[in-house]
């Protein structure tokens, strides 16, 4: 295959070559082989299938995965992307070829004593499906936005009342969040801009950001990727341009209380305009390592999936004395428009001028970020970027 690699005395890779599909190819494969282990939890975590190898204690996110169709959605914007930007969708796929060459050269144990944990679990690196990075988009950010804060202010107002709401919330005005610097050059003793963005991410190991050099004839930039994503999306610099981003704390996942009973047919949900609808059901199996499988049922409602109770009430069967059955339907962009904003990840790598940036992030999905920019002839951006 046509390309380089260097790392320099820190192992950070530097890759070459000569157009944007050989490099996005190269990149699958290098960090297959510095992330195997970390592609390889990621993948089951995108797809609901944690529990195969980690045990019971991996079943509730697998459910969440199954119930919110993480992959699902994650195939519908591939479908999507291949429909209406061809370009990006050829390199993805491109990206996914070279984590497969990358995992496959590791063998079935991760031989050459890497990634020792695949022999540790008796597990193989599995293949990935051209929407698989997608899926990984997806499942890194469902969390990170609000649909968690909403669940946890009605908790506090159920248990302590409406008036204690603003004692215990962490999302709002007034509350701490979010943060990220941009200094522009009149400020600065060498007259260049200063970024300082905040990935906002719970420290982890290994680390959500891989830090990686991509040069082709188009564009040469370094900054931080993410293992099993191409490109490099939220804090990059090309040279003449740098852009870094940090939450935007915005509010845009709903949440809605579902009305939901069974019949002869499978399930109806209540609808806005107080007549019974049909909602979308199945059922799937969940494999779990030590244990016997667990069958989850998938309901999805004209509002969205189902993510927490059902026709019943709640997972154990509890629900308020005199209230109805509690089932909570999630409605969130990517599964309404069927796009993760994948588009925005080529003209950013391509990007010479905070204009550049700009447009780039006006193609932005998923997650709502705030992002800042500046470049060498003393542009400056800031701007929220995302879908609401």
């Amino acid at each position: 295959m046509a390309g380089e690699i260097f790392r320099d005395a820190w192992g950070i890779p530097h890759l070459r070559a000569d157009d944007v599909r050989q490099l996005a190819r190269l990149q699958g494969r290098v960090t297959a082989r510095d992330r195997a282990w970390q592609l390889e939890v990621e993948r089951h975590r995108a797809q609901g299938t944690s529990a195969s190898f980690l045990g019971p204690e991996a079943l509730p996110w697998d459910r969440l995965a199954r119930r919110a169709r993480l992959a699902d959605t994650a195939r519908r914007c591939f479908t999507a992307l291949e429909r209406q930007d061809p370009e990006t969708a050829d390199w993805v796929r491109a990206y996914v070829d070279g984590v497969n060459e990358g995992l496959a050269a590791l063998g079935d144990t991760g031989r050459d004593g890497a990634a020792p944990e695949f022999a540790r679990v008796g597990l193989a690196p599995g293949r990935w499906e051209p929407w698989t990075p997608l899926g990984i988009w997806l499942a890194t950010h469902i969390l990170f936005a609000g649909f968690p804060a909403k669940l946890w202010r009605a908790h506090v107002a159920e248990h302590l009342g409406p008036d204690a709401v603003g004692l215990f919330a962490a999302d709002g005005p007034g509350t701490s969040g979010s943060n990220g610097w941009l200094v522009s050059g009149d400020r600065t003793v060498t007259g260049q801009a200063v970024i300082a963005g905040d990935p906002h991410r719970f420290i982890e190991d290994p680390g959500v950001y891989q830090q990686i050099h991509l040069s082709c004839p188009e564009f040469d930039v370094v900054g931080l990727a993410v293992p099993g994503v191409p490109g490099i999306a939220h804090f990059g610099h090309t040279g003449t341009v740098a852009w870094a981003i940090t939450n935007a704390m915005a509010d845009y996942q709903d949440l809605y209380r579902e009305r939901l009973r069974r019949t002869g047919a499978g399930v109806e949900a209540l609808g806005p305009d107080g007549a019974w609808h049909r909602a979308a059901r199945h059922t799937e199996s969940v494999e779990v390592a030590g244990g016997e499988p667990v069958t989850v049922e998938v309901i999805e409602t004209d509002r969205g999936p189902v993510v927490i109770g059902g026709p019943e009430g709640l997972e154990d069967g509890g629900t308020a004395s005199g209230t109805p059955p509690v089932a909570l339907a999630l409605r969130h962009p990517p599964r309404v428009t069927g796009d993760l904003g994948f588009s925005a990840l080529l003209p950013l790598l391509r990007a010479r001028r905070v204009a550049d940036v700009d447009r780039a992030a006006d193609r932005w999905a998923e997650p709502v970020n705030v992002l800042q920019a500046a470049d060498t002839e003393g542009g400056t951006l800031h701007r929220v970027a995302g879908r609401v």
